[in-house]
């Protein structure tokens, strides 16, 4: 690959753009022979450093509408604007140069290293190499990968999730303030998923980019958005509105089709492990002497204690029957810790966690996977009751206005009738 010219003006300032609005006005795609637009009169408004979603079913032009924001297809009629400027007849390789795309199966190319994948579009607009290099290491830390670790790996070396991040710091390396995403994580496993979308929201809450997100998965679309579009077939738009909106009070039968059972228990998805008790717990490290760890679990309040390893993550889980057992070694002791979540992740995340861990409980971490405390059964469960009676008293309430409603309309019936 050809080295691009370094730009001889003033360096953009890396790490600085913040989200911009985006319009879509009257957009269609009708494809040649085909007598059906793909997507027919799109109108939308979205706001600048607010992640939107698309969803509906297979085929109903979601992905498609996506596609005509940055031009990789190109609308048969109707605008689209990006901040103050209209996008629909510029250079479209500029444009996508200013808005970042992540892909299922992240995309990157196999013959690039993690470094040359994340500096491709720098390099293209003219950055120089020092703040190339250094925006390489900044979006590695950002996206939870070692820089030293990981710079010089090929994408076959990696796993699906850590692809997936290599492909979210690439779409985000030249500090667009668009990110487009077309079911970045439909390819990887559910646990995997899980994690990615915890730090998909945390970037969003470092970088306040706009996002346009594509999903058919409607738990994904709650879970992440600020705002869903529910889409219906040719991107007909069926209800635009926030997930608590469209979880309490979808427009239609279509709306409600995907909303499905157990609202109460989805809503779930709109809180976060950041917003609950995340209580304390007594821990000792791989380290710590065998009689040290017995000491301290024989004289704590706690049945267990969660041993961490050298970078202070979680490791297992040991009770006071393991360290009987031990007999001067904790190698097979305990049961190691398959599953966390971070401050970002949902209660819903949490509580599918602690149901699969028949300890009651699960641990919470940070950013590099660094112990933080714990979330509990009787918190989340609180958490539920909550949602319960919240939804309770909303049904209360919508029955309380709509009998109201009725009564109005019987006596303005009545004093109709009345004057005749």
């Amino acid at each position: 690959m050809s080295e691009t010219v370094e730009a001889t003006g003033p360096e953009p300032a890396v790490h600085a753009t913040s989200g911009a609005t985006i319009q879509l006005e009257d957009l269609s795609k009708i494809y040649p022979g085909n007598p059906s637009p793909a997507v027919d009169n799109v109108s939308m408004d979205i706001k600048a450093g607010e992640t939107v979603i698309f969803v509906g079913p297979s085929g109903c032009g979601k992905s498609t509408t996506l596609k005509m924001i940055n031009r990789l297809i190109e609308p048969t009629s109707g605008r689209i604007r990006i901040g103050d400027e209209d996008v629909t007849d510029i250079d479209p390789v500029k444009l996508r140069r200013k808005i970042g795309y992540a892909i299922q199966s992240s995309g990157l190319f196999p013959h690039m290293t993690v470094a040359e994948n994340i500096a491709l579009v720098p390099r293209m607009v003219g950055w120089s190499k020092s703040k190339v290099k250094d925006r390489v290491e900044e979006m590695l830390d950002l996206v939870g990968l070692d820089p030293r670790e990981f710079h010089g790996r090929y994408p076959r070396a990696l796993s699906g999730g850590q692809q997936q991040r290599v492909g979210v710091a690439r779409a985000l390396a030249a500090d667009p303030p668009v990110l487009l995403m077309d079911e970045p994580f439909g390819a990887v496993d559910p646990i995997t998923r899980d994690h990615l979308q915890d730090e998909l929201i945390r970037l969003q809450h470092e970088l306040h980019k706009t996002i346009v997100f594509v999903t058919h998965d409607f738990d994904e679309a709650i879970k992440l958005g600020d705002r869903i579009a529910v889409l219906r077939e040719h991107s007909h738009i069926a209800q635009f509105d926030t997930p608590e909106a469209i979880l309490t009070n979808p427009t239609d039968d279509f709306v409600s089709g995907f909303v499905g059972a157990g609202a109460a228990l989805k809503r779930l998805n709109l809180t976060r492990v950041r917003d609950v008790e995340i209580a304390e717990f007594p821990t000792v490290t791989v380290d710590d002497p065998l009689q040290s760890i017995f000491n301290k679990l024989r004289s704590g309040p706690h049945n267990e204690l969660l041993m961490l390893d050298r970078r202070n993550r979680p490791y297992k889980w040991l009770r006071r029957g393991d360290l009987m057992r031990a007999r001067g070694s904790l190698a097979r002791a305990g049961q190691l810790v398959h599953d966390t979540v971070t401050r970002d992740a949902t209660l819903h995340d949490a509580l599918e966690a602690v149901l699969i861990d028949s300890g009651g409980r699960v641990a919470v971490t940070g950013r590099r996977g660094e112990f933080i405390g714990v979330v509990d059964m009787h918190t989340l469960m609180n958490s539920v009751h909550e949602l319960l009676e919240a939804d309770r008293l909303t049904a209360i309430e919508h029955q309380h206005d709509l009998e109201e409603l009725r009564t109005h309309q019987t006596v303005q019936e009545l004093e109709g009738g009345a004057g005749t």
